[in-house]
């Protein structure tokens, strides 16, 4: 009864529209103050100040920095124009470099909404004015942002790991193929909706000026060898890693000429902001976590799914059910830091890797950022492209099917996440 009604209170708080923070925040003390009389206050900062002082978090804010640091450099830029050189005369050809470009991005962003961010400021201006649809080009840049945080570094593979106690280099390679799995989804549909428009192609580009664009691109494409085969040869820890590729970029900001005090203060106080917000919730999380886990609210997850069935293809489904509905009302990181501590120990007791669950889990709430009302990549592709957000909504729409295609496969083929850690030892 008292897990019943603190998460009755977390629902209407957040339907009020509180903050997730307060909303987390104000059941857990409840539960201290009139619940348990073996808790007070000072256990609640306690447990509060336990979950933000943890070694990985603190590259939650180096790798939002090193996203920001990367938009206002050009090295985005730089990548569309490499992608544009290479790819330029295939029909559809927009499309496929929206793809690209997301997936090279998404080695140096880490969140969907910078890519997001960063992508619909270059690429659909261009994509319209070549003649591809508006909902086309909105829809498209919002997919492909959603491969940013399925590739190191992922912000939300960070939360997750540190939520549920596993390898955060884990994570982080268990969602490469899963991301690539996402890339060659999105081309196929590219294809199909473009198959009959031989107007979209651009005039083919020259060997020579190719090769000039791609060695302009390569620093940029540098910070993914950096961040990861540090991390892979045990140079550094992920945590350690993504100062030294904020170093990497801000180095490579200086040589482009591109880092006056105007955008790096930009770059600063956007980190700023979005690092609190989210420490903010990591912390509120921590205690409502803790409030659960001392009334055994996992231990009672799993027996009820239990009894439910004990067919984890059928836990399978009927979880993927749950986080689609919660990712289309709940912030991904706030989803994430709430979901986890109850679903990860059921998920093991149906004998599920945490692994590949952490995997399926990131990219299912992931597509929430692209579902009404909350779908916040939505409203950042508004802002930034000007178009109505009823626009970018339809024209997400289509490619919703590559997907929730990519999803059932993460959730139905664990070698899809596993196969790449266990070949490299971290799983």
């Amino acid at each position: 009864m008292t897990l019943l009604i603190m998460f009755l209170a977390l629902l209407i708080l957040l339907a009020l529209r509180v903050p997730v923070a307060v909303a987390l925040f104000v059941p857990s003390l409840f539960y201290i103050l009139f619940v348990d009389p073996t808790a007070n206050l000072a256990l609640a900062a306690q447990q509060s100040v336990s979950g933000v002082f943890d070694f990985a978090i603190l590259a939650v804010p180096m790798f939002v920095l090193l996203g920001n640091l990367a938009n206002v450099s050009g090295a985005t830029d730089k990548l569309y124009d490499a992608a544009v050189s290479l790819l330029g005369h295939v029909r559809g050809s927009l499309g496929y470099v929206n793809i690209l470009t997301s997936f090279g991005f998404s080695w140096i962003s880490g969140a969907a909404i910078s890519d997001a961010a960063a992508m619909g400021r270059i690429q659909v201006p261009s994509m319209i004015r070549r003649g591809y649809p508006v909902g086309f080009s909105l829809g498209l840049t919002g997919a492909s942002s959603l491969i940013a945080p399925m590739m190191p570094p992922s912000i939300p593979a960070i939360i997750y790991a540190v939520t549920a106690g596993v390898s955060v280099g884990a994570l982080f390679i268990a969602g490469i193929v899963p991301a690539i799995v996402l890339v060659l989804a999105l081309s196929a549909m590219v294809w199909w909706l473009t198959r009959k428009r031989e107007d979209l192609r651009l005039e083919k580009a020259s060997w020579s000026e190719r090769g000039r664009l791609v060695l302009k691109a390569l620093p940029a494409a540098g910070a993914a060898v950096v961040i990861l085969g540090g991390i892979l040869s045990g140079v550094f820890t992920p945590t350690e890693a993504s100062a030294v590729g904020v170093l990497y970029i801000a180095i490579l900001a200086i040589c482009y000429g591109n880092l006056g005090w105007r955008k790096l203060r930009y770059a600063l106080t956007t980190s700023v902001e979005t690092t609190g917000g989210i420490l903010i919730i990591v912390a509120a999380a921590s205690l409502f976590g803790w409030v659960l886990a001392r009334e055994q609210a996992p231990q009672l997850a799993a027996q009820l799914l239990l009894q439910i069935t004990d067919r984890p293809i059928v836990f399978l489904i009927l979880i993927n059910i749950l986080l689609l509905i919660v990712g289309a009302v709940l912030e991904p990181t706030s989803a994430i830091l709430i979901l986890t501590p109850v679903l990860v120990p059921v998920a093991e007791a149906f004998g599920l890797s945490p692994i590949h669950f952490g995997t399926m889990m990131i990219f299912n709430l992931m597509i929430g950022l692209l579902t009404p009302p909350v779908g916040l990549v939505l409203f950042v592709l508004s802002s930034v492209t000007k178009h109505p957000v009823t626009t970018v909504i339809r024209g997400s729409l289509p490619f919703f099917f590559p997907m929730l295609a990519t999803l059932i496969l993460i959730a139905v083929i664990p070698a899809l996440s596993l196969w790449l850690p266990g070949v490299l030892g971290l799983a």
